[in-house]
């Protein structure tokens, strides 16, 4: 019997391995994908949980681990002690420090190592608590308003209960708790971040039409309203079939969120040739750019403040936006992702694209496989 050749992993492959398990993606899949054993890829998830690193001596024992973790904390507090002493914080920082840890020790024995006088101690608790019940007036009134009213029908009703509270201040615990009233347009203000002045050049240049599957992937985020927030979905098209082969959605418009759907794409990552986006900061990100490497993606950037270059991931998202997000209401992000995945399927197996000749992106890629085979 042939003895079958043992296959050797760099740690960067492990790594994506098990970033692509924390994404979501299926331990069996990730297993029949990549070829792995199950102990393989239990083994690195475990390392990656106990230490981060793939190589043995790093993954100690749990009593070596326990010393040094011991150590480690000592050193810390003492110089957490040191620098909380010679940082003269002021009353209300420590206070907090006082109240967050009020259940693990004396509040006298706090007050005595913070040189923070019982007194003041209480009294700016008082006030804390005197804040947290306005709060709670202002999100009364407002509910009780059928989310109609503003800070200055707000400002009134609280009159009525002896509460004095300017429209600055009403406006600023609306906008903390996400209370925005009906008669409000709210508008989408996007981050004015840096942009990613990355040296990788628009490889793709404009060449939307491919003839091969999953020879160039285009990606783009967008924003959805959901309970009076926005959250974000991050879709991957393939351009050869316009078909979306990963898809999620968050809270935060990051670079976890785009490996969330990096994860959700079925197959062998390494069979993209191409990765193809705008020069957003979500896109420029050492957990991006390590996964490409991994598999061995080429990279390719629009030119800056230029949406042309990534036309067809615009249009998807006009069309997304279009269909999907006018007029609907989501109540949860869990709701969000439920029907996300419903758009999704519709989108790749019932809807008729006219870029296509009409058939779905799936017909489209089954009709092209057939050809070749």
């Amino acid at each position: 019997m042939t003895q079958r050749e043992r296959r050797t992993f760099t740690s960067e492959f492990k790594q994506q391995m098990v970033q692509l398990y924390l994404s979501g993606k299926p331990r069996k899949d990730i297993i029949r994908e990549y070829e792995l054993t199950p102990s393989a890829l239990d083994k690195w998830i475990r390392q990656s949980k106990i230490s981060g690193s793939f190589k043995e001596k790093d993954n100690l024992t749990p009593e070596q681990e326990e010393l040094i973790r011991l150590r480690k904390e000592n050193k810390q507090l003492l110089m957490e002690n040191d620098i909380f002493k010679a940082s003269c914080a002021d009353n209300r920082t420590k206070v907090n420090v006082i109240r967050n840890n009020a259940h693990k020790y004396s509040i006298s024995a706090m007050c005595s190592v913070l040189q923070l006088p019982r007194s003041t101690y209480y009294y700016e608790a008082q006030e804390k608590q005197s804040e947290d019940k306005l709060v709670e007036a202002v999100k009364e009134i407002f509910y009780n308003s059928r989310n109609a009213y503003g800070t200055r029908k707000i400002k009134f009703e609280l009159k009525k209960r002896n509460l004095i509270v300017s429209r600055r201040k009403i406006g600023r615990i609306m906008k903390e708790v996400g209370l925005v009233s009906v008669y409000t347009v709210a508008q989408y203000k996007p981050h004015v971040d840096s942009c990613n002045e990355s040296q990788v050049t628009n490889e793709l240049n404009r060449q939307f039409h491919q003839e091969e599957h999953l020879a160039v992937v285009v990606s783009d985020l967008t924003y959805v309203r959901v309970e009076g927030k926005w959250q974000y979905v991050c879709l991957y098209v393939d351009l050869f079939n316009r078909e979306i082969i990963g898809h999620s959605a968050g809270a935060h418009k990051d670079a976890q969120l785009v490996h969330q759907a990096i994860a959700s794409v079925q197959g062998n990552l390494s069979n993209i040739r191409m990765f193809h986006t705008d020069r957003g900061n979500e896109f420029k990100n050492k957990l991006i750019d390590e996964a490409l490497t991994a598999f061995q993606i080429r990279r390719s950037l629009s030119l800056k403040g230029c949406p042309y270059d990534n036309a067809v991931a615009e249009a998807t998202f006009k069309t997304f936006k279009t269909e999907f997000v006018r007029d609907r209401h989501f109540e949860s992000l869990k709701q969000l992702k439920l029907e996300l995945d419903d758009y999704v399927h519709w989108y790749n197996h019932i809807r008729i694209h006219g870029t296509l000749g009409y058939s779905t992106p799936v017909e489209y890629k089954s009709i092209h496989l057939k050809k070749i085979v």
